[in-house]
């Protein structure tokens, strides 16, 4: 059976696979139009391109959270041993959960609002501008579930050969393991 995140991973992965391609395909068909046939060209590419591309941000940002990818400070954990580097993720995956709940608090406020108000984009296209907003607050809970597991594996499942600065992480490691070539 696989883990749930592992099939969170591949979800996540392939949510912002599709968004990407289609981006690219609104982009080409954009740039085909404009000059093979401009009077069919269509005038909201660019829009939708930059809406998939924002969702696309925000739902990857997950992924940056699990392969510690996100703004950690690095030249401190390495100056600590693995008892404190320990505390100092700890204190990390805290500050980062506050940040999520504001971008979860903040963004579910400017979702609703342009819900209530039924806010569209200027464009000929018209697009429903909470859907666009709706990013901000899934992206944070997205994040916040990872900053969760991660909190949790420091506080109670910490390993220092695994879970400290300067060892290899395990989506990194080569097909053969730690002991191939390091």
């Amino acid at each position: 059976m696989k883990r749930p995140d592992t099939v969170w991973d591949r979800a996540e992965r392939t949510l912002v696979g599709l968004l990407g391609a289609l981006a690219m395909v609104v982009g080409i068909v954009q740039v085909v139009g404009r000059y093979a046939f401009p009077q069919q060209a269509i005038s909201w590419a660019e829009e939708v391109i930059v809406y998939l591309v924002v969702w696309g941000v925000m739902i990857v940002s997950s992924q940056l959270v699990r392969t510690d990818g996100h703004v950690r400070p690095d030249l401190v954990l390495r100056a600590v041993g693995p008892r404190g580097q320990r505390w100092l993720e700890m204190f990390n995956c805290v500050v980062a959960l506050i940040f999520c709940g504001g971008m979860v608090w903040y963004g579910c406020n400017i979702t609703a609002n342009a819900l209530m108000l039924d806010e569209h984009s200027s464009t000929d296209l018209s697009f429903p501008m909470w859907i666009y907003y709706s990013a901000l607050p899934a992206g944070g809970l997205l994040m916040a579930g990872r900053y969760v597991i991660r909190l949790y594996r420091y506080a109670l499942h910490f390993d220092p050969a695994t879970m400290t600065v300067g060892h290899i992480p395990e989506h990194d490691m080569p097909l053969g393991g730690a002991s191939a070539g390091h």
